[in-house]
């Protein structure tokens, strides 16, 4: 009798545990009555029928994610792998659908993603898959969401996250890269060239003009000072000849006492006697005559020329008179 008591506690005891069952968060249990299905429970302590129910499964309601890789060929005929990251869920409400109508989903998503990019990639050359890889992205989510939904899957987001060239065309890339680069860089230098010249040209003109607006200043201040040193000596009763010779004499001396105190000179002044400032200045003198002599006879040429030109028009003015 006791032993009966026994079994017949022991399994009441097993009837209530197996009659209470934990759902945890995000996740939700299928529940069939004899093989049927009953009901969906969500998370949380829940209670079941021993025996005549039972668990069919444990759906996750988590977002997951599926990566997926694929070989195609762009349009330019270039080999090149992808890599679309998926990221889904079970629609809670769609948890009969998503347990019943698809037992592979892993399978059925990697197969449409398969069939979008291998319709999508080969539209495109290669430059435009790198640059359009969002619009890729966005179709796959649209054919995916369209097939999807119908079992009870949600496509929250797909994502190109990789394109991988072949390895001979992708050294072709960085070659065509670093050429580009390399082109960019000797135009730059050929403009920072041309800069420095234009700069450098610019200030030597403007070093010329200065250097040569100092001489032309220089220049004109010493005529200054020669006429104001004609003058004061012609004051003291010295005419103009004498003057000169004795401003060539002195500046003939100033200059060889400027030449005598650098040490470091090797200059040599020739002729170099004590009669060279007086040749000096008849040459001077004679070249001032000549060229007194040559530009009188110019005038006078320019004179007769003229009154020549003259003559003749008055003589056409009474031919033309007469014969009226």
């Amino acid at each position: 009798m006791e032993i009966t008591t026994i079994i017949i506690i022991v399994f009441a005891l097993f009837i209530l545990f197996a009659a209470f069952f934990t759902v945890k968060q995000q996740s939700a249990v299928v529940i069939e009555r004899f093989g049927k299905f009953h009901s969906v429970r969500n998370s949380g302590l829940q209670m079941k029928i021993p025996i005549i129910d039972r668990l069919a499964g444990r759906v996750n309601l988590k977002i997951q994610q599926l990566d997926v890789i694929i070989e195609t060929k762009t349009k330019d005929n270039v080999f090149v792998k992808m890599k679309v990251s998926v990221q889904f869920k079970v629609i809670q409400e769609k948890v009969y659908d998503a347990f019943y109508k698809l037992e592979y989903p892993h399978d059925q998503i990697t197969a449409y993603v398969f069939d979008v990019v291998r319709a999508e990639v080969p539209k495109l050359i290669l430059d435009d898959v790198f640059e359009r890889k969002d619009d890729i992205a966005i179709a796959v989510k649209r054919e995916l969401n369209e097939a999807m939904t119908t079992y009870g899957y949600d496509i929250i987001n797909t994502l190109v996250t990789d394109i991988d060239p072949d390895i001979q065309v992708k050294n072709a890339m960085n070659r065509i890269n670093a050429a580009d680069r390399e082109k960019t860089a000797t135009e730059f230098e050929a403009e920072s060239q041309r800069i420095r010249i234009v700069a450098k040209a610019k200030a030597e003109a403007e070093s010329k003009r200065l250097q040569g607006q100092g001489i032309a200043d220089q220049r004109r201040e010493i005529a200054r000072g020669l006429v104001e040193s004609v003058e004061v000596l012609n004051n003291v009763g010295i005419n103009s000849q004498e003057a000169s010779a004795l401003i060539v004499v002195t500046q003939h001396y100033d200059t060889l006492q400027a030449i005598g105190s650098d040490t470091n000179s090797n200059l040599i002044l020739l002729p170099n006697s004590p009669q060279a400032a007086s040749e000096m200045l008849n040459n001077m003198v004679v070249s001032f005559a000549a060229s007194n002599q040559v530009g009188e006879a110019m005038k006078t040429k320019i004179k007769n020329t003229n009154r020549k030109s003259r003559e003749d028009k008055n003589s056409d003015y009474q031919d033309d008179t007469e014969q009226k």
